[in-house]
């Protein structure tokens, strides 16, 4: 007769979390953070680093030698902010004017009805969706599942158990231009860095800033950054539309450059230090002095000539907004989370009150400090870096999703022992370690950003690291 123990693996959530780094690569800056979660489930941030953006035009690389060497700035800034990190891959964001959205349906037909439907169904109907159609020239990045059906039950977040004959979906396709994102990859790896994964701008912010109540409530992410605007619709937690403006920051300035005649460096002080959204809030006696070039006099700028300016652009953009809202379909009464603004432009003085009153939504700032640990600095906490700490959050989601399959998958092993005393069998049953709880709507809403695209990208005259 013979013992038998059962000896579950080892506790996979015991080992050190890892350091998940994003990189954001801007319009005109390219910010590095280097974070690891704690044991409340906060962001300690580790490293942060920073350089002005080159080579980078309304979020599309041109140039990638210079886009190296920005990127090199920033890794060299975040690591003497901490020289004990060691930074191999990250996770990058995506944007561009390039980057375009569709709706698509797919279905599929089960031969084995004894059984419930189980992921691999799932997967192989999301992998389905690769094969739709789009213009030469572009590339699926990525297939995220909006609402399922089974038979003729409807808006179904996940059908895995379900048992049913017929299961269908509702998905949001995101695509971009091919060169485009391969001069994205192409820039990081030849930085001496690994990809981890592209993410769509976007949604990396609306991680960042939004919260469970604002996924149900229904909410628009409006990431205002330097070259482009980045959109996001949520509606009854399901990701509804995706868009990119091509407009952002750095148009305000060029028109203000434009528009006084002053040097870009002058546009851009006065944008931050005088700037406002609304023409009427603006100061009807209040000039601004401009020293004048090689020799010439100065100039006075009106501030309330500078705001009008400055409205006249950001009017645009937010009609922009207006419009994709009412393109799905959505009115100021569905959207009871208003509108969220983020991005280095939200910060614009009396942008929420031109906000709701173009869009007729509610408006706040947006900032990812919900996710940070209480002890760091307040420069991290600024809604220009939304995009980047949301890069480090879905990196977490990576790897909790990892962790939770492979606490599914571990079965315990069998060690026999010799029995020196005949006896009944004795089994000892080890308890598995189950997996962290990640039913959130915002996790769910991460789990649903698909991974894996990198592969597709690579070019046999890329550096392989």
């Amino acid at each position: 007769m013979e013992h038998i123990l059962n000896i579950s693996n080892p506790d996979v959530e015991s080992t050190e979390r890892p350091v998940i780094v994003g990189l954001d690569i801007g319009t005109t800056k390219i910010v590095a953070i280097a974070g690891r979660k704690n044991e409340y489930g906060k962001l300690d941030i580790l490293g942060f680093g920073r350089a002005n953006s080159h080579g980078v035009e309304h979020g599309m690389v041109l140039n990638i030698d210079l886009t190296i060497k920005a990127i090199q700035t920033a890794l060299e800034n975040c690591l003497a902010s901490n020289p004990t990190l060691e930074i191999n891959e990250v996770y990058v964001g995506i944007a561009g004017h390039h980057i375009k959205s569709l709706q698509t349906r797919g279905d599929i037909v089960r031969q084995d009805l004894d059984t419930e439907i189980s992921q691999e169904e799932i997967d192989k109907l999301i992998m389905d969706q690769y094969k739709t159609y789009i213009p030469a020239g572009d590339q699926i990045i990525d297939v995220i599942p909006q609402q399922f059906t089974v038979d003729n039950f409807q808006n179904i977040a996940n059908p895995v158990g379900y048992s049913g004959v017929k299961v269908g979906a509702n998905f949001h396709i995101i695509t971009g231009d091919k060169n485009a994102i391969k001069n994205i990859n192409r820039s990081v790896s030849r930085s001496g860095l690994k990809t981890k994964d592209l993410v769509l701008q976007p949604l990396a912010s609306a991680a960042a800033v939004m919260c469970d109540q604002d996924l149900e409530a229904g909410v628009c992410i409006v990431d205002i950054g330097g070259g482009t605007t980045d959109m996001a619709i949520f509606y009854e937690g399901i990701l509804r539309h995706t868009t990119v403006i091509p407009f952002g920051g750095e148009n305000i300035t060029s028109d203000i450059r434009v528009g006084l005649g002053v040097l870009r460096a002058h546009a851009e002080q006065m944008k931050i230090q005088f700037g406002s959204a609304l023409t009427d809030e603006a100061k009807q006696n209040v000039f601004i002095t401009i020293p004048g070039i090689k020799g010439m006099p100065p100039k006075e700028i009106s501030v309330k000539t500078l705001a009008g300016i400055i409205q006249a652009r950001m009017s645009e953009i937010m009609d922009f907004v207006a419009y994709h809202i009412k393109q799905v379909g959505l009115d100021n009464k569905m959207l009871n989370g208003g509108v969220i603004l983020t991005g280095g432009g939200s910060q614009l003085k009396n942008l929420i009150q031109l906000t709701e009153y173009i869009t007729g939504l509610n408006a706040r700032i947006g900032y990812p400090n919900e996710h940070l640990s209480s002890n760091q600095i307040e420069e991290l906490a600024k809604p220009m870096y939304s995009t980047c700490i949301g890069l480090i959050l879905k990196g977490y989601n990576d790897y909790e999703n990892t962790y939770s399959r492979q606490s599914q998958a571990y079965k315990t092993e069998e060690v026999v022992l010799p029995n020196e005393e005949k006896q009944e069998e004795l089994i000892t049953e080890a308890p598995v370690k189950e997996a962290p709880q990640r039913g959130s709507k915002r996790k769910a809403f991460l789990d649903r950003i698909k991974t894996g695209i990198i592969e597709i990208f690579g070019e046999e005259g890329d550096t392989k690291l």
